[in-house]
């Protein structure tokens, strides 16, 4: 029986997207340590809060996740920027992140707005 978060077409998506951002950092050149493990904390990020914030009782806890989602989100957007800059992405590689990023940006948002709107 799959947890509750794992039916969530944006969890799946962001587990996807994390996936896809570990294999991409994995061919960046030695020496930039610290931009492949920033850029994959914050991609995970986005999974493990939408994760975490499902497993929460309050519904104050469980948007409060869902922000820090969303947060990891825009964290990705200038890590990816330098990445294509220094040459690690390609553009049209990068061009797909940031679309796939939007994407999940605005259904975390529609997930807090609909969590908003309703009563309990």
């Amino acid at each position: 029986m799959p947890f509750m978060f794992e039916n969530l077409q944006v969890y799946q998506k962001a587990v996807d997207l994390a996936d896809q951002v570990a294999a991409l950092a994995e061919k960046f050149p030695r020496g930039y340590y610290f931009l492949t493990d920033q850029l994959n904390r914050a991609a995970l990020s986005i999974a493990t809060n939408l994760a975490e914030g499902n497993g929460r009782f309050t519904k104050a806890d469980r948007r409060n996740f869902f922000v820090i989602a969303r947060s990891s989100v825009q964290e990705c957007v200038p890590l990816i920027e330098v990445a294509r800059r220094r040459g690690f992405l390609g553009d049209q590689e990068h061009a797909l992140l940031r679309d796939r990023l939007e994407e999940i940006a605005k259904m975390i948002s529609g997930l807090i707005q609909g969590m908003d709107n309703r009563k309990t």
